[in-house]
């Protein structure tokens, strides 16, 4: 008997949209651009979005990956920003030293920073919902002065927080925090403190959004939820918590198709996938050639939103090229 006979079927649904974002897609356009443009090395502050498998495929084109600009040699040769933002000091520091630097900062984030100067310049104090130490909160706090954005990081802090008295107060939010979580948090927040200013267009961004939207749609019909992603990406561990509060029997993540144990489907009749911003489709590629090993597999596309989001790369490279 043929394996395709012989092994179970297996019921994959897969989520739409998944994976790639817009901000993430250009910041990585922008590193294999500036390499082909100028040759390498390209220097990259921070890893340019949270995935290992994309950030060594940049190593092997000429990217050298450092986390503070001394550690860059100041030849002349490109430096990029990260997609997920820097402290305005850092620029400011390149330019002082004559880099030619290329900021990969998404659109999305980049609006936030601009909600954050809006505010600051109205006299008004910053909450901002977010995570300590991720490199966007870092980067968004630290373009304004210190002590002027107070972090909030869970329900638990958003009811004891005290910022300075007598200030007016606005939020702004990471880009890739759970929806669910951070409208529980605004709405302690705002109930707490009323005439708070909030953004005009929420700061979650429409990727983060919609692949939550397409987990919770998937959840309830799985048992078990794969999640495509990095430990140290923020979106991608949203997807696992809301799998699993959305009803999934089981929710893990994995880097590659070969991290996949797949006695984790014994029982198993149906398996949902997706995949955070910051992971390739052929890393979902990699997950379904794993689990093809035990199964015949019956896929099902899950589409809860169209993104047809394109971001321009920057004038330094469209205009070389033009």
């Amino acid at each position: 008997m043929p394996d395709s006979v012989s092994k179970p079927e297996l019921h994959v649904l897969l989520a739409g949209p998944r994976g790639f974002c817009a901000g993430v897609d250009r910041a990585i356009k922008i590193v294999e651009e500036a390499i082909r443009q100028y040759g390498a090395p390209v220097y990259v502050r921070h890893e340019i979005v949270h995935n290992r498998f994309v950030v060594e495929n940049l190593e092997k084109q000429g990217a050298v990956f450092v986390e503070e600009l001394d550690e860059i040699p100041n030849d002349g040769q490109p430096v990029v920003f990260s997609a997920h933002g820097v402290p305005k000091a850092i620029p400011e520091e390149a330019t002082r030293r004559k880099m030619f630097f290329l900021d990969a900062t998404c659109p999305l984030v980049s609006k936030v920073h601009r909600e954050a100067e809006h505010h600051h310049a109205r006299g008004r104090h910053i909450l901002m919902i977010g995570h300590d130490h991720h490199p966007e909160v870092i980067g968004t706090m630290g373009q304004l002065p210190g002590g002027s954005v107070t972090l909030v990081e869970d329900e638990a802090q958003a009811r004891v927080v005290e910022p300075p008295q007598g200030r007016p107060l606005a939020f702004i939010t990471q880009t890739t925090l759970s929806v669910d979580d951070t409208a529980e948090m605004v709405r302690i927040l705002s109930a707490r403190f009323p005439g708070m200013a909030a953004p005009a267009k929420e700061d979650i961004c429409y990727a983060t959004t919609n692949r939550q939207a397409a987990v919770k749609e998937i959840a309830p019909r799985a048992g078990l939820m794969i999640v495509v992603g990095a430990p140290n990406s923020s979106n991608s561990l949203r997807l696992v918590e809301v799998a699993s509060r959305a009803g999934s029997a089981r929710s893990i993540m994995v880097q590659r198709g070969r991290d996949l144990d797949l006695t984790l489907l014994d029982g198993v009749v149906t398996v949902g996938i997706t995949a955070g911003a910051s992971a390739p489709e052929v890393l979902v590629e990699e997950v379904l050639d794993r689990l093809r090993q035990r199964y015949t597999l019956r896929t099902e596309e899950v589409v809860v939103a169209e993104e047809k989001i394109i971001f321009k790369l920057p004038a330094a490279l469209t205009q070389a090229t033009a």
